[in-house]
């Protein structure tokens, strides 16, 4: 939104800073644990200090931010158990997705998910493990979306945004990339042959392995 045109105050107002501070969370930018103080963060998106608290207790039903007491509020710090305990969550909905995607999908969108994973083999073989996490994500979405399952959708959307820290760490863990690639090779090419049963067991056994990681 241009200078002259952003709200300072009001809904508006609020939802410009819940959506600038949420991708900046989403992207790394702020860290586990980072202090979010709200007279720079006002200043910073051009908006009231209201706004500022307003977002962060959105931020915080969403699962992104913590209020501590007395302390203002800070980027949640997503331990391990609890990224496993989100992980076990996904793989019920997730799971669900791909066995839908498996009958719902157009030919159209069985070649995009090819696609990804041709892309995501070359981001493997060209050693660029950031690459493949986007594609990754990239391919989860895709499959969400083409099942038409929108609520699930929606819950995976929350759980998974808190998850960006340790889907990093895990795509920068040496071999990483290379098993997790031949689990979404097979997850595509279950879905492919759209046998939903097949598509929902490649997603556990794919979120399985993650589990797995998550806890070396």
């Amino acid at each position: 939104m241009p200078e002259q045109a952003r709200p300072s105050t009001g809904e508006q107002a609020k939802q410009h800073a819940l959506a600038q501070l949420r991708q900046a969370i989403l992207r790394g930018e702020m860290a586990p644990a980072q202090r979010l103080v709200e007279n720079e963060l006002a200043e910073q998106f051009g908006v009231t200090r209201a706004s500022i608290r307003a977002a962060l207790i959105d931020l915080e039903a969403q699962g992104l931010v913590e209020r501590i007491r007395n302390r203002g509020s800070r980027v949640r710090v997503v331990t391990v158990e609890e990224a496993v305990a989100i992980t076990e969550c996904r793989m019920v909905l997730e799971g669900l997705c791909a066995a839908k995607a498996a009958v719902a999908a157009s030919d159209e969108q069985l070649d995009e998910l090819t696609a990804l994973g041709e892309a995501m083999g070359k981001a493997v073989a060209g050693g660029e493990p950031l690459t493949y996490s986007d594609l990754n994500h990239e391919l989860h979405t895709r499959i969400r979306e083409f099942s038409g399952q929108r609520t699930a959708v929606e819950l995976l959307e929350r759980l998974n945004a808190q998850l960006v820290r340790h889907r990093f760490q895990l795509a920068l863990r040496p071999g990483r990339p290379q098993q997790s690639l031949n689990e979404h090779l097979a997850m595509i090419e279950a879905i492919r042959a759209r046998d939903p049963q097949a598509a929902e067991a490649a997603v556990r056994a794919h979120l399985t392995c993650v589990i797995e990681a998550l806890r070396d």
